[in-house]
């Protein structure tokens, strides 16, 4: 991996706010009465709000720029943050106690770049609600619901729940763009960041590509439990299609064109059956304007391209160290593939040669 995690990491605490200042204020008092010792909190706005509770010594508060959206709002407060671990708790969402805990411990393993918190109902604080999001090969967002829902990898407390390591795999799982920790370096200046091509609602499924392009993990963790907020408004017409299109051109580095192409066909197939009837017409032609920028989506391509082709040769510079690094001569190990006396079995007695006998 081309960075380190160390241990004694610091936290950032993001509260992305494009417009609620009601929900904004139960998010924050939440973080407050639950906020982990040394951890700062930075309040990323794209609205008015006037700080009545004078709570400007304890919090940062950041302007995004006007119209910028969720995501917009995530990049400012994200570039302002100096914490080792970055996470984004969205107005109308709510911390628990001890949340941050496990995952920011998952961060000590270097190769984990993500984790999901499970986001759980309000009335009940049982049952989990949101458990991240996953990007379909066909080009679609879909979101969890509960812990391993879609996924190959084990999802019970103490199972290693990975996936995206090292080459993108599928299925590719990200958290929410409302309720997720980051490794810090991946997502402010200089990292991967969070693209507005996509809009807010897909913007978290193109950075799961994007990390699992670059060879980091994304971990579930049970151990952190976040109060699930609102759903965000679905987009329709023109901007869902144009935002559908954008998504799957910019994520095919990697994959196999023709069965990703297929999906894609009938994906858009769904969507214009879920669009009909007044939406159909716009969507399309989102779609079409989509699948029109070609440059945009090549330099996309030969973005991801680049963290793949950099994640084989660490590999390979990785293995080729291990394969020439000395033996330990003192290793007490026994290979079971190289000829060893102590596995061997009973000698046979040389042809011609009398045995030994006992004397009188």
């Amino acid at each position: 991996m081309s960075h380190v995690m160390l241990r004694g990491l610091t936290l950032s605490i993001v509260i992305p706010t494009p417009g609620n200042t009601g929900a904004l204020e139960e998010t924050l008092l939440s973080v407050l009465e639950n906020r982990p010792e040394g951890c700062e909190v930075v309040v990323a706005l794209d609205c008015e709000y006037d700080d009545p509770w004078n709570l400007a010594e304890e919090v940062r508060f950041v302007r995004a720029p006007a119209g910028a959206g969720l995501v917009g709002c995530v990049t400012a407060g994200v570039q302002a943050t100096t914490g080792d671990v970055v996470h984004l708790l969205a107005a109308g969402w709510k911390a628990t106690p001890g949340w941050t805990d496990a995952a920011v411990a998952r961060f000590d393993d270097a190769t984990t770049g993500a984790v999901i918190p499970l986001g759980v109902d309000g009335a009940t604080q049982n049952r989990v609600v949101s458990a991240g999001v996953k990007y379909k090969l066909g080009g679609r967002r879909v979101a969890l619901t509960r812990p391993g829902m879609g996924t190959t990898a084990a999802v019970g407390s103490g199972a290693d729940r990975r996936v995206g390591a090292r080459r993108p795999r599928w299925p590719v799982v990200g958290p929410r763009l409302e309720a997720g920790f980051w490794r810090a370096d991946l997502v402010r200046a200089g990292g991967a960041g969070f693209s507005a091509a996509c809009g807010d609602r897909l913007a978290d499924v193109d950075m799961a590509v994007e990390l699992a392009a670059r060879g980091v993990s994304t971990v579930v963790e049970e151990g952190s439990r976040v109060v699930a907020g609102g759903e965000p408004a679905w987009e329709r017409g023109f901007r869902s299609g144009l935002h559908g299109e954008r998504l799957f051109w910019r994520s095919l580095a990697g994959r196999s064109f023709l069965p990703s192409f297929l999906l894609h066909v009938i994906e858009v197939i769904r969507h214009t059956i879920v669009s009909a009837p007044l939406g159909t017409v716009p969507m399309l032609l989102g779609r079409f304007v989509g699948a029109c920028q070609l440059v945009s989506h090549a330099r996309r391509r030969r973005q991801l391209t680049e963290y793949l082709a950099t994640d084989v040769a660490t590999e390979a510079a990785t293995e080729t160290a291990a394969d020439a690094a000395p033996a330990d001569t003192d290793s007490t190990t026994i290979r079971i593939d190289e000829g060893q006396e102590v596995l061997s079995g009973p000698r046979r007695r040389p042809r011609n040669v009398e045995p030994l006998r006992k004397s009188a």
